[in-house]
């Protein structure tokens, strides 16, 4: 990947019991190199027999969660196809290249790999933010899908916080727990050191409820890292630091 000092970047390691995971950040999409091999991605190593379905070893491979242009790269696997789905919307409609892999005991059941991709990508989005200078600072969305409406409200604080109303319905989304949107989010957002709100206001349907949530969490992130001219260095806080 050309060094481009101005793009805000990130890549992560984050290996534990549970999970393995790689992943690549661009706050500013454009190209992103493909995630380095290692021992745990191999297809057929046998120590992680139980997690699967095996990401692919080719990151070129089109999968139902990767978009790839000149602006963007997007490729996730996290075995979890909901997840997948939402992390993509997600950094599409945040103007992000995103490159996930994940490898999580499964076989138990979708906690630790949801917690754990989450926090990895907090950990990535601070780093790659930066010393939170110059910024916008605040964002907010409002996303509809169909008959579903959300909004969502995001601080770079450093204060992290989360509150979350989504009211589905269900107890599953594919196979994603649907618990597991509102502790993943109040994760990420741990580990990002933000004060997010989301609220899905309206909808019948789970999966345009989900979907419209993350939406609208993109466009308030897009609005908040923003760069605003004559602001540079500039510490957005009556406190003098965040």
């Amino acid at each position: 990947m050309a060094s481009n000092p101005n793009r805000r970047t990130a890549n992560i390691v984050r290996n534990t019991n549970e999970t393995k995971i790689q992943l690549a950040l661009s706050l500013d999409g454009g190209p992103l190199d493909l995630l380095p091999p290692t021992a745990e991605f191999a297809n057929h190593n046998p120590q992680y027999e139980d997690s699967k379905p095996v990401p692919p070893e080719c990151q070129d491979t089109k999968t139902h969660a990767s978009q790839i242009s000149n602006l963007q790269h997007i490729w996730i696997w996290t075995g979890i196809g909901f997840l997948d789905h939402m992390l993509h919307a997600w950094a599409k409609h945040a103007g992000w290249s995103l490159r996930i892999r994940c490898r999580g005991d499964l076989a138990i059941d979708d906690h630790h790999t949801t917690e754990d991709t989450f926090l990895a990508l907090g950990t990535a989005f601070t780093t790659a933010l930066g010393s939170r200078t110059g910024l916008a600072r605040f964002g907010y969305a409002y996303a509809p899908l169909d008959e579903a409406l959300s909004r969502a409200v995001l601080d770079i604080s450093s204060r992290p916080f989360f509150v979350g109303d989504f009211g589905f319905q269900g107890p599953m989304m594919g196979q994603l727990n649907t618990q597991m949107i509102h502790h993943g989010l109040g994760s990420w957002a741990q580990n990002a050191g933000v004060t997010l709100h989301v609220d899905v206001l309206k909808g019948e349907n789970d999966h345009h409820r989900a979907e419209s949530a993350f939406k609208a969490l993109a466009v308030a992130c897009r609005g908040a890292c923003e760069r605003v001219v004559g602001r540079e260095g500039e510490v957005v806080s009556t406190k003098g630091v965040l």
